[in-house]
C-alpha cells in the first residue's frame, strides 16, 4: 500500500509539512510552478535548500508582495495581526485556480481551525476572526499541503506522536502556554508529548493539517521506504528542526475475528452480520460448521482494521450467542482500485479496475449489468457477451 509516514518528532508546521512533501515530488520545479500558478493574491512560493544540524532539506518561503509577511508557521508568532473571518478566507481560497478538491480540503482545514478557536474563546464559528493563521502566507501553506498530498496520490497517511514543545508563545491574544489553546483543542485524540525543546513546535496550522489528513497515529511501522523528504523550519535547535516525510510501501494488516454459534436462527445471524458491516468491518462471511456433539452450527469470520478490534468484539458479544472469540493478525495484499466509465449501447457502464503486483484486472459493475439485463429482458451473461463482442 502506497503510504505516507510523517515524523513529527520536531512538531508540525504548515511550511515544514509542505516542504517535506515537495521533496517527495518527482519534479519539484514543476510542482512549485503549479503552486505559483494558483494566483493567490500578491503571493509567491520560493523553495530554498536549507541545512539544519548538517542535514540538507528544503525550506518553503511564502513571499507576500515580495517579502515574508508572517512567521506563525515557522515556530514563532509575529506581531502583524491580520483579522480575517472564515468567509473571507474561503473567498480567497475559492478565487484561486487550484483544483476544486484541493480548495475543498483547504476550506475544510480552515473550518476545523474556526471550530477550535470558537470553542476556546466561547463564541461562534461565524464570529471568529483569525489572526496569525488568517494571513496570506498561512493560506498559501495550507493550499500547498492540500495540493501536494493530492499530487502524491497516497492511499494511507500515518504520523508519529506529535512533539508539541514546551514553554510559552507570544501571539495576538498575549503570552500563552505551549501548546496554545486552539492547538491543544485540535490535538484532542492525537498522541502528543513534550521533551526538552523549548518553544512552540506544533502550530495551529500544523495541528489542523494533521487532524484533517492523517488516518492513524503510531510509531514508524515496518515499511519499504521509497523516498524521504525533509521540510526545514526557521529556528535552530540542538535537534535538527525539520519534519520528515517518508513515501513508502507498507504491508496492510487486518485483524481476523472468528467464532462459532449453534443456537441462533438464520435471521438473528443475518442481523448480527449486517450490524458488523455497518460498523465498518471490511468483510464478514458465514459458513456451515460441524460442532461438538455432531451439531450443525455456523462459523462467522470478520475482517477489520486493527484499531477497530475492540469495537467489533463488543458488537459480536452483543449480537451473537457465542461466549468465545478467536483473533488473528493477518497480512492483507490488495491491488490498487479505480473506477472508469465507458459509453455502450446499453448506456454508460462503470468498469472496476484493479492493478498491482504486475497484474491488471477489470470487470463491469454488477449494478450496471443487472440494470441493462432487466431493461433488455435478458441475462447478465448476454449483456457481458455483447459488450465483449463490441455489439
Amino acid at each position: 500500500m502506497r503510504t505516507l509516514f510523517i515524523d513529527c518528532s520536531m512538531g508540525a508546521a504548515g511550511d515544514m509539512l509542505s516542504a517535506a512533501l515537495l521533496e517527495l515530488c518527482d519534479d519539484r520545479e514543476a510542482a512549485l510552478s503549479e503552486l505559483n500558478g494558483f494566483g493567490i493574491p500578491d503571493t509567491r512560493y520560493v523553495a530554498e535548500p536549507t541545512t539544519k544540524s548538517g542535514i540538507l532539506g528544503t525550506k518553503i518561503r511564502v513571499l507576500v508582495k515580495g517579502h515574508e509577511e508572517g512567521e506563525e508557521h515557522t515556530h514563532t508568532h509575529h506581531n502583524h495581526h491580520t483579522h480575517s473571518n472564515l468567509q473571507s478566507i474561503e473567498n480567497i481560497i475559492n478565487s484561486t485556480s487550484a483544483p476544486d478538491n484541493v480548495k475543498a480540503k483547504a476550506s475544510a482545514v480552515y473550518r476545523l481551525l474556526a471550530e477550535a478557536e470558537s470553542k476556546v474563546h466561547g463564541t461562534t464559528v461565524s464570529e471568529i476572526h483569525f489572526h496569525e493563521v488568517g494571513t496570506l502566507d498561512a493560506i498559501a501553506d495550507i493550499l500547498a499541503f492540500c495540493y501536494l498530498i493530492d499530487k502524491l496520490n497516497v492511499e494511507h497517511i500515518i504520523a508519529s506522536p506529535v512533539n508539541v514543545g514546551k514553554g510559552s508563545v507570544r501571539c495576538a491574544h498575549g503570552i500563552l502556554p505551549v501548546p496554545a489553546p486552539a492547538t491543544a483543542k485540535l490535538l484532542e485524540g492525537i498522541p502528543v508529548y513534550s521533551n526538552n525543546v523549548e518553544g512552540e513546535l506544533c502550530t495551529p496550522t500544523g495541528a489542523a493539517l494533521l487532524k484533517t489528513f492523517v488516518d492513524s497515529f503510531c510509531e514508524m511501522p515496518e515499511m519499504s521506504v521509497l523516498k524521504i523528504g525533509y521540510g526545514m523550519g526557521t529556528k535552530d535547535f540542538e535537534t535538527a528542526n525539520c519534519v520528515r516525510a517518508f513515501l513508502a510501501d507498507v504491508e496492510e494488516h487486518v485483524t481476523e475475528i472468528s467464532f462459532n454459534v449453534d443456537d441462533m436462527t438464520a435471521e438473528e445471524i443475518a442481523f448480527g452480520i449486517e450490524e458488523l458491516r455497518n460498523a465498518g468491518a471490511k468483510d464478514v462471511f458465514a459458513v456451515p460448521a460441524d460442532m461438538k456433539k455432531n451439531r450443525l452450527g455456523t462459523l462467522v469470520t470478520l475482517l477489520c482494521e486493527p484499531d477497530d478490534k475492540k469495537k467489533m468484539i463488543d458488537l459480536v458479544f452483543r449480537h451473537f450467542s457465542t461466549i468465545g472469540i478467536r483473533e488473528t493478525l493477518s497480512r492483507r495484499y490488495t491491488m490498487k482500485r479505480s473506477v472508469s466509465e465507458v459509453q455502450t449501447k446499453f448506456g454508460v457502464m462503470r468498469i472496476k479496475n484493479s492493478e498491482g503486483y504486475g497484474y491488471k484486472k477489470s470487470k463491469y459493475e454488477y449494478d450496471d449489468l443487472a440494470k441493462a439485463a432487466r431493461e433488455n429482458n435478458c441475462t447478465i451473461r448476454d449483456i457481458i457477451k455483447e459488450l465483449e463482442n463490441g455489439e
